[in-house]
């Protein structure tokens, strides 16, 4: 079943989200995640790093622009639901 997620607005997204955290999987030790909490440091969802990674064309950005191109990556893509959390 494919659920269709509606997602914040990227002004949206960035006036809730605090950090972007790379972290190790707790149930995957060989994966890394991204976790993303609000300003009041709640985890409202995460991402695969992996998956992250491969959707960014990072050859194409500068290495010191390559933070900014993730956090705005995930920016757009925070699920309405967590405003319910």
């Amino acid at each position: 079943m494919n659920e269709k997620i509606d997602f914040l607005s990227f002004e949206e997204a960035a006036k809730i989200v605090g950090a972007i955290q790379e972290e190790e999987d707790i149930e995957q030790p060989d994966r890394r995640i991204l976790t993303v909490y609000s300003k009041d440091d709640r985890e409202l969802c995460w991402f695969d790093f992996e998956e992250v990674m491969s959707d960014i064309p990072l050859n194409e950005v500068e290495a010191g622009e390559r933070k900014e191109a993730v956090q705005n990556y995930i920016l757009q893509r925070i699920p309405i639901w967590v405003l319910d959390i």
